[in-house]
């Protein structure tokens, strides 16, 4: 008997739960606005702190949060060049002693190729 009650069924694909009782969690509506006029909602639960900004559904683009903070602004590093990161290592007459060096080692060779 047990059998017939599952024949015709797929197992896992159907819940057989009822929403009837069930409330959804709290949730805080967010609005926000991309710098090309796009408006759109996002919710967040009630326990979650709300983004000052969130990407644009539409373009991709930096959307601000309508009636929110001024998002902070980051902190824009210098980027590190090649002369910074050879001066962490050697100091001016380090740099000095290797280009002598290279360059007697260049005029050696020079000096050969002309004999």
């Amino acid at each position: 008997m047990a059998d017939r009650t599952l024949r015709g069924s797929r197992l896992g694909a159907i819940s057989y739960e009822t929403e009837y009782g069930a409330e959804p969690a709290p949730r805080n509506v967010a609005a926000y606005r991309c710098e090309r006029g796009h408006e759109f909602t996002v919710p967040f639960s009630e326990e979650a702190e709300i983004p000052s900004t969130w990407d644009c559904r539409l373009d991709g683009t930096v959307a601000k949060l309508i009636d929110g903070p001024e998002p902070e602004a980051k902190k824009v590093k210098a980027p590190r060049t090649h002369w910074d990161m050879l001066m962490e290592r050697r100091t001016i007459a380090d740099l000095e002693e290797v280009l002598a060096e290279r360059l007697d080692v260049l005029r050696a060779r020079r000096g050969q190729k002309s004999a």
